[in-house]
């Protein structure tokens, strides 16, 4: 069985962006994050109605940090400490050594390569640092630019459900893309 310990916190740097943990003080941009229908176009979950909502789930994330079952960065620009995004690996499997990948993103850093450029080293964290054999994303089909960032990073689709997921009163079906450990 997979042992994870994200202590100390994998702060990661890249040319443009600052990858950190959340903090409560990230509230009125994570509920931003929550609450915007332009993000959530595409993400099937009921929107935050309020800030309060949306610290309670920084404190859910600071449990499941600290359990070792997921970790949460928010993307910020280098030299701008705002959080305008976030990636995460979830819903670990530790028998199957296998995580989830999400992400969102503010509407303004939309089509700068910033996701992209945040992918990279949060998959390999993933696969050096933690060991994952797989990481997934589940997607909406709809969701072209999602299943493109994915395709250039590698993922592959490996089921198609039909239906699968009901939300605001509709049967929606979801994508799964995977991409096991990279071989050296």
């Amino acid at each position: 069985m997979l042992k994870i310990n994200f202590k100390p916190f994998p702060l990661i740097k890249t040319p443009r962006l600052v990858l950190r943990r959340i903090r409560r003080s990230d509230v009125p941009e994570w509920f931003f994050l929550r609450s915007n229908k332009q993000v959530l176009k595409y993400i099937d979950r009921i929107h935050d109605k309020s800030e309060k909502q949306s610290l309670g789930h920084i404190k859910k994330l600071e449990k499941l940090e600290k359990a070792g079952d997921g970790i949460n960065w928010a993307i910020t620009l280098r030299g701008n400490d705002t959080l305008i995004g976030n990636i995460c690996l979830f819903n670990i499997q530790r028998d199957h050594q296998r995580a989830e990948l999400g992400y969102s993103l503010h509407p303004d850093h939309h089509g700068k390569g910033i996701m992209s450029e945040a992918i990279k080293p949060v998959l390999e964290t993933g696969f050096r640092k933690y060991k994952f054999h797989s990481i997934e994303a589940n997607v909406n089909p709809k969701n072209k630019a999602s299943i493109g960032l994915l395709e250039k990073n590698k993922f592959r689709r490996e089921a198609y459900f039909k239906e699968n997921y009901f939300f605001n009163g509709k049967f929606l079906d979801s994508a799964v893309y995977s991409l096991l450990t990279p071989v050296k």
